[in-house]
């Protein structure tokens, strides 16, 4: 496509996201004069794109109302983030009309786009997985993002400079497993080449990766979604903590999920009920221990703190907390019985 051409499509892009736009401010968007507007302007009204000139201080130019617009042309980054909406949206609960217009919507989206791009977002959209219901993700890089999901697809290795939360930069060899959107973010993990060792990887701290001609084989039954949970809950923080509680693995996992917690769940015994509550190892790491206890009292199961006893003191003052709580309340309903009992 000639630069001219170029430019004369954006310039319909821009008309087409609405309202009126002058002359000065088409000639700054598209980098030309004002009287390479009008031309441009004049081309796409003999093709039959129904441009209105605006009289007046704020003239300039827009779309006729009502103007069916042509299909869609989205960039690469567009697409991704438009596709990777709706793959998030039809994991959010949707109803069945719902869920069916994303489908068609996102069928529509692959028709319009260039080959070579719609293979590298399918390779993304069949390897991507989510560690839970998805809610407001920052969409990375388009390049980062596709380069990788074409190196899981084809097991090829990347090179990749990363950017340490330091902010230092190094270079890796990277064997990417899988990527996985967690939390907001996007991680890609797999085994860096020069150690030898799994790792986990931020795609917006990836600021350059290169394909390689190398292959791999990545490691049978390798779940990424559960080695980046497993990789949160064991990373290292200032507590160490240890529990048993006693209930079952949904009871647990609704205050304590994986990326928080490790569960040593063991098999139930000969005609033992899996469903049974019965008592189970937790193990999780922490920054801080004040979010705890809370946790724990909403969980509503019987527990017992094996480490450390800081957890067993800010337990035992959070009950006393509560306990004052309710005395209190206890006292201002005497006192004023009939507020107490007002809607």
């Amino acid at each position: 496509m000639s630069p001219p051409t170029g430019r004369v499509l954006t310039l319909l892009e821009l008309l087409q996201s609405g309202g009126t736009r002058t002359v000065a401010e088409l000639a700054g968007r598209l980098g030309v004069e004002g009287r390479t507007v009008r031309r441009y302007v004049r081309q796409l009204i003999d093709l039959d794109v129904p441009v209105e000139s605006v009289r007046g201080r704020y003239g300039g130019y827009r779309l006729a109302p009502g103007y069916r617009l042509p299909p869609l042309m989205l960039g690469n980054d567009e697409a991704l983030a438009v596709l990777l909406g709706l793959v998030a949206g039809r994991r959010a609960g949707l109803t069945a009309t719902e869920r069916t217009a994303s489908e068609t919507a996102s069928a529509k989206i692959r028709r319009v786009l260039p080959k070579h791009i719609a293979r590298r977002l399918d390779a993304l959209l069949e390897d991507l997985a989510f560690t839970d219901q998805p809610g407001e993700f920052d969409t990375p890089d388009a390049e980062v993002l596709l380069t990788v999901a074409d190196a899981v697809r084809h097991r090829r290795a990347v090179s990749i400079r990363y950017a340490d939360r330091e902010g230092r930069h190094s270079e890796r060899t990277l064997h990417a497993y899988g990527i996985v959107a967690h939390g907001g973010r996007w991680y890609v993990t797999g085994e860096d080449a020069r150690l030898g060792e799994s790792r986990t990887f931020r795609l917006d701290r990836i600021a350059y990766v290169r394909a390689l001609p190398d292959t791999f084989e990545a490691p049978k039954d390798f779940d990424p979604a559960e080695h980046v949970l497993s990789g949160f809950a064991s990373a290292e923080y200032r507590h160490e903590v240890a529990l048993r509680i006693h209930g079952t693995v949904g009871q647990i996992r609704a205050g304590l999920p994986a990326g928080v917690a490790r569960l040593e769940a063991q098999a139930p015994t000969a005609g033992e009920d899996a469903r049974t509550p019965r008592w189970l190892r937790v193990e999780l790491r922490a920054e801080r221990l004040d979010w705890l206890p809370p946790v724990l009292a909403s969980l509503d199961r019987p527990f017992v703190i094996e480490r450390p006893a800081e957890l067993r003191y800010l337990v035992a003052a959070f009950a006393d907390r509560l306990a004052s709580y309710a005395t209190e309340s206890d006292r201002v309903a005497n006192a004023h019985p009939r507020c107490a009992t007002s809607g």
